[in-house]
């Protein structure tokens, strides 16, 4: 198998840090999404909708999407469970990893993508005014995950998951790129989250 992914995206550092805690190891295949290889025939093919990462089986077929490639591979290699021991455990934590998605993950994507110099190759046209009023939302949105994390140690309760991994590559893609901390908005709680995740063997995937 191959995965296909672009560096310091945070969709497949999400993938790799989850296969980093499965200790899962996987051939990478890099794709120059800055020179606009993810709209290439060669790559549509294997994802029509162009993006990474893309999970290339040994049967030929191409399996695309965050959350279904770790999906299967919490089929394939169930320890450490990372998403749910039974229905409930599954339920709640997959609504706290689609919290981190929708409510922490894409206003800092689209904050940088619509204002990171950087990113116009991928961003055509860009639109500033839409990126910052997507930075101007995120002290509120993330104050909910700070009190939260105020009363338990992850992102979906008492243990690691994938709402953490999906968490922290947001945090992440925002420090690396716009300088962003969370202490900064004093949101402490979440910063000592942060740090500790980062303190994980797995948080240098994807770097």
């Amino acid at each position: 198998m191959k995965l296909h992914i672009a560096s310091r995206a945070p969709n497949p550092r999400r993938v790799q840090m989850f296969l980093a805690e499965k200790g899962v190891s996987i051939e990478t295949v890099s794709v120059a999404i800055n020179t606009q290889e993810h709209r290439t025939p060669e790559f549509l093919a294997k994802n029509p909708v162009s993006r990474v990462p893309v999970l290339e089986l040994d049967d030929g077929r191409f399996l695309g999407e965050t959350r279904a490639i770790c999906t299967w591979f919490e089929g394939h290699h169930p320890e450490p469970n990372l998403m749910g021991v039974d229905a409930e455990e599954r339920a709640f934590i997959e609504m706290h990893d689609r919290r981190a998605e929708f409510y922490c993950l894409l206003p800092i994507a689209n904050w940088i993508r619509h204002v990171h110099p950087g990113l116009a190759p991928l961003e055509q046209p860009q639109f500033p005014e839409f990126g910052q009023s997507q930075a101007g939302k995120l002290p509120d949105l993330l104050r909910v995950f700070d009190v939260e994390l105020a009363s338990r140690p992850y992102w979906a309760g008492e243990r690691f998951t994938i709402a953490d991994i999906t968490a922290f590559c947001a945090i992440e893609f925002a420090r690396g790129l716009m300088k962003f901390r969370p202490s900064d908005l004093g949101l402490l709680h979440l910063q000592d989250w942060r740090d500790r995740i980062n303190a994980r063997p797995s948080a240098k995937a994807g770097m």
